[in-house]
């Protein structure tokens, strides 16, 4: 390596310093062992162009539901659009909510339900586009119970999470009085050794871990009775969206296009998941990506696009959460989310 002289090191050091200082360089690498350091976007991106660091918290440790995000982190498409993302992942002790409402993190990704109740909390966000234009969440039982509807699950254990939004609906609106609920812990042993009980669940997820362990199953899922909240939602604060709006339009636009890339990449963005969380297996990831594509690209999407929410489904999940007794009072829907960002069809 050639030598030189002190001054001259001294110099080309400072305009390293602030060459690096100018183009924004280096990440966020507080991040947990289930996630990597966010990359640092590919070479799409022009190399001297400015980026503008942001922090991006998941609602659940990395998945396929996220593929749209890591595609747009692997393929360049966050820092094409001028922004260095550090992606913090979800779990169960993480609440996106909190960490954007406390502005700890800039945007992050939750369930519609989750944003209404936070604003009966006097947390203001707004969610700017949904990655799932429906719900996959679902009660599962074994493929020989005679579950033909939800009125069948009376007398059944069901195991459920305590407190989830859905299982209050589903009582409200059936009578499942006689059904005995059990506390659902993530496990599964209970479940196969009752034959005749419910757990819930994905569709995009247990059914294929319980098939792989020889379990046939079927789903019903709960959106058939009429409740169904938008999944996997990007938000922000309403004072973060008042002060960054040109900031949120490049996020936006560049999580659109890594969710329109990752249709078309999904082996390959599903190694990149895997890495950021080991503990799901690949295959796994790949039925996932595969089960939600419906949910993703279907529905209003395919008319209007990726991403689109509309003042009618927005409504009728205030309506639903007022009437489960979940909101002090209704609201207009049009504070709480925005299409103004999303990319024309």
């Amino acid at each position: 390596m050639q030598h030189f002289k002190k001054g001259k090191v001294l110099i080309l050091c400072l305009l390293v310093a602030v060459f690096a200082a100018a183009c924004g360089g280096g990440g966020d690498n507080n991040e947990s062992t289930n996630a990597p350091a966010a990359t640092d976007g590919g070479a799409n991106a022009a190399a001297d162009a400015p980026v503008e660091k942001v922090k991006l918290v998941l609602n659940w440790f990395p998945k396929a539901q996220h593929g749209g995000v890591y595609a747009a982190q692997e393929k360049g498409i966050f820092k094409g659009n001028g922004l260095d993302v550090a992606i913090e992942p979800g779990g169960p002790q993480v609440s996106a909510i909190q960490i954007v409402a406390s502005g700890a993190a800039d945007f992050g990704l939750v369930h519609a339900d989750q944003m209404v109740i936070a604003r009966n909390q006097g947390i203001e966000l707004v969610a700017v586009a949904a990655a799932l234009q429906g719900s996959p969440q679902a009660l599962m039982f074994h493929e020989s119970a005679d579950i033909q509807s939800f009125e069948d699950l009376a007398g059944r254990s069901v195991f459920i999470q305590p407190g989830i939004t859905y299982w209050d609906f589903l009582k409200s609106k059936y009578d499942l009085s006689k059904a005995k609920e059990i506390a659902y812990n993530g496990q599964h042993v209970n479940f196969i050794a009752d034959k005749e009980s419910v757990s819930q669940a994905f569709v995009t997820s247990e059914p294929y871990f319980l098939e792989k362990e020889g379990v046939k199953t079927k789903t019903i899922l709960i959106s058939e009775a009429g409740y169904d909240p938008y999944n996997i939602v990007l938000f922000v604060t309403k004072d973060y969206l008042a002060k960054n709006k040109e900031t949120v339009a490049r996020f936006v636009k560049a999580f659109s296009e890594g969710w329109i890339s990752y249709k078309d990449s999904q082996a390959e963005i599903n190694e990149v998941i895997h890495a950021a969380n080991p503990n799901i297996e690949l295959d796994a990831l790949n039925f996932e990506g595969e089960a939600q594509t419906s949910f993703v690209y279907g529905g209003d999407a395919a008319e209007h696009g990726f991403g689109y929410m509309s003042e009618e489904r927005w409504s009728t999940l205030i309506t639903q959460l007022a009437d489960l007794g979940l909101l002090k009072e209704k609201f207009d829907a049009k504070e709480i989310f925005t299409t103004e960002f999303l990319p024309a069809k």
